[in-house]
C-alpha cells in the first residue's frame, strides 16, 4: 500500500470494487445448485495498516460464506446480495468522492483551482 492519504483511498477504492465484484457474481450465481456465496474484507487489514506504525501492507481477502447452504447447496441470499450491492455502491461513491477532493486540493496547491 502506497504512504499517504491517496494510497489509502486507492486501496479502499480498489477493496470496494472487490467487493462490488464478488456481490455482482453471488447475484448472477443465485441459482446455480452448489454455489457459495464469496464475501471479501479489506477493512480490518486496512485498519490494521493505518493503525501500526510501520505496518505497510493490507491485504483484500476473498472467502467462501459459512452461511448454511439451501436444499440445492446454494447459500445466497438474494435480499442480502441486494442490500450489500447498495451499500458498496455508497462506499464507492464516498471514497470517490474523497479521492477527488484529495486531487483538487494538489491542483489547488499547484496554483490551479480548487473546485
Amino acid at each position: 500500500m502506497t504512504d499517504g492519504i491517496v494510497g489509502v483511498l486507492q486501496f479502499a477504492i480498489d477493496g470496494v470494487t472487490a467487493q462490488q465484484n464478488a456481490v455482482a457474481n453471488n447475484i448472477a450465481n443465485y441459482n446455480t445448485p452448489g454455489y457459495g456465496d464469496t464475501e471479501v474484507n479489506f477493512q480490518s487489514s486496512l485498519a490494521q495498516a493505518i493503525d501500526t506504525p510501520g505496518y505497510n501492507t493490507a491485504t483484500i481477502t476473498t472467502t467462501t460464506s459459512s452461511a448454511s447452504p439451501g436444499i440445492d447447496g446454494n447459500n445466497v441470499r438474494l435480499s442480502d446480495e441486494l442490500k450489500e450491492a447498495q451499500t458498496d455502491t455508497l462506499h464507492y461513491q464516498t471514497v470517490s468522492e474523497s479521492l477527488n477532493a484529495q486531487f483538487r486540493l494538489v491542483a489547488g496547491s499547484a496554483g490551479g483551482s480548487y473546485t
